[in-house]
């Protein structure tokens, strides 16, 4: 085995393991998997090391015909005019009867656990999590939320027992930065 393949290996196992012992993630009871396809902005998260200085993020699903999912997540680096990001990764369900729970392979052959642990019953917001409790995305069909339905993703977080005071507003182009002036529209 290369070394890049043995890191990889290796990268995997420490990554399933961090989520041993830990109280399984609540996941959504149900989720149609056609109505989460589309664009989602990543409004705040507690990011991988790629997302740390991610702008203008957005997740995008679309269902393949064999079942499985195409992921693209695209962003922009460092600022609003930083050079534009696409990672490429797929997904799949391994139990069909929960949704819910998605596999998602950023490359061959990590596959990281990917668990719906809130999601608005008109599909505009949704919190993703990982089992180890270090990643969580807070998603929505548009850049920004009102503040009830951050308090929710929040609540959704924290019941499953993350450190919400942790997580990252991620900067979208027209909507208010920390000092509350909206960054420019281009």
């Amino acid at each position: 085995m290369k070394a890049p393949a043995r890191l990889a290996a290796l990268l995997a196992g420490v990554l399933q393991l961090a989520g041993c012992g830990a109280a399984p993630l609540s996941a959504v009871p149900t989720l149609d998997l056609a109505r989460y396809a589309g664009d989602w902005f990543v409004v705040a998260h507690l990011p991988t090391r790629q997302e740390r200085e991610a702008y203008d993020a957005v997740e995008h699903y679309d269902m393949r015909p064999d079942g499985r999912i195409r992921v693209r997540f695209t962003f922009r680096e460092g600022s609003h005019d930083g050079p534009r990001r696409t990672l490429r990764m797929r997904a799949w369900v391994p139990d069909e009867a929960v949704t819910a729970r998605w596999k998602v392979r950023p490359f061959f052959p990590l596959a990281l656990d990917y668990v719906v642990v809130h999601l608005e019953p008109d599909y505009s917001m949704t919190v993703v999590a990982h089992p180890s409790r270090d990643y969580a995305w807070i998603m929505a069909r548009s850049a920004t939320l009102e503040p009830d339905v951050m308090a929710r993703a929040h609540a959704a977080l924290e019941r499953d027992g993350f450190d919400t005071s942790r997580l990252r507003v991620v900067p979208h182009r027209g909507t208010p930065t920390a000092e509350g002036t909206p960054s420019a529209d281009r």
